[in-house]
């Protein structure tokens, strides 16, 4: 090997080092909250900046301990929560309790499915929770099949040290997780202008309880000014609400494929309290007092 040839290996090592140094940058660099990365192409990683606006870790950890602190009719157990922005990436990972192991560690990712689901199925003149969904997704049901057509990202879901989980740098911060969660627990962000900003999940409870202490997070973290939604027409004062309206179909036998009862909005959400009128209307009662939209 003479010199010459050895100084041209030198250069192309060198040139490969930069690139090379340069690429784990780009990846690296979008999980940063409020980054302004672009989207590089390279793994799942997508620019944070529709994340400055909406709520830190500290913030969303915060309102969903008080939340799930109130009367919610669920197990009063410890919950995830999760906050995504408009493009589905998501901005912050919380949970209530004193460690992760406290929570049903499954609710880590059906907390940012339901964040998601809220987000992906709103727009901004009408709100759509993870609840409206549940009627509408069952066979036979006008949206049938949506509950299959946008996979969880598994390596989102379950990559990353578990000791980071529901902390500040969450393997998920900063990562699109995808998902269509159609139960209670998934709420759309509105900011003071109307702006639709993004979802937030809440899962670790019954459905029913997920739902409540999911609007009571939102409404302290100021981002419920619902435009509109499918509860409006009987409950225009929680116009995205879940709403309990299934009743059992009249010879209590349901036909081939169908569901048991029958919800006359074609909105409705099963109770939380027995699967009859009277569950309806325990689980309607603590839906009923959860505070108004802005």
């Amino acid at each position: 090997m003479n010199k010459y040839t050895s100084a041209a290996i030198t250069v192309v090592l060198s040139i490969s080092i930069t690139i090379t140094a340069g690429v784990a940058s780009a990846q690296g660099g979008s999980n940063a909250r409020g980054s302004e990365g672009n989207d590089n192409g390279y793994g799942n990683n997508a620019p944070t900046r529709g994340c400055r606006d909406l709520p830190s870790h500290s913030e969303l950890k915060a309102a969903l301990t008080a939340a799930r602190g109130e009367t919610n009719g669920g197990l009063n157990l410890d919950i995830w929560g999760t906050i995504v922005d408009r493009d589905g990436v998501v901005c912050a990972v919380a949970f209530t309790g004193a460690n992760r192991g406290e929570q049903w560690p499954g609710s880590r990712a059906i907390s940012a499915q339901k964040a998601s689901t809220a987000n992906s199925f709103s727009v901004p003149g009408l709100s759509m929770s993870t609840a409206n969904l549940y009627t509408a997704t069952q066979p036979g049901g006008s949206l049938f099949g949506l509950q299959e057509s946008n996979p969880v990202s598994i390596h989102v879901a379950y990559s990353g040290n578990p000791r980071r989980y529901g902390q500040h740098n969450d393997p998920m911060v900063g990562e699109r997780i995808g998902g269509v969660n159609v139960s209670g627990g998934g709420l759309a962000l509105y900011d003071a202008d109307g702006n639709l900003v993004g979802g937030l999940g809440v899962s670790g409870d019954t459905s029913c309880a997920d739902h409540n202490i999911a609007y009571r997070t939102r409404n302290t973290l100021n981002l419920d000014y619902v435009p509109g939604g499918v509860a409006a027409a009987t409950d225009p004062t929680h116009r995205d609400n879940i709403i309990f309206d299934i009743v059992p179909q009249s010879n209590g036998i349901p036909n081939p494929g169908q569901m048991s009862g029958i919800s006359p909005s074609g909105w409705g959400h099963s109770s939380c309290h027995g699967y009859n009128l009277a569950g309806n209307t325990a689980s309607r009662a603590f839906a009923a007092a959860l505070p108004p939209n802005k």
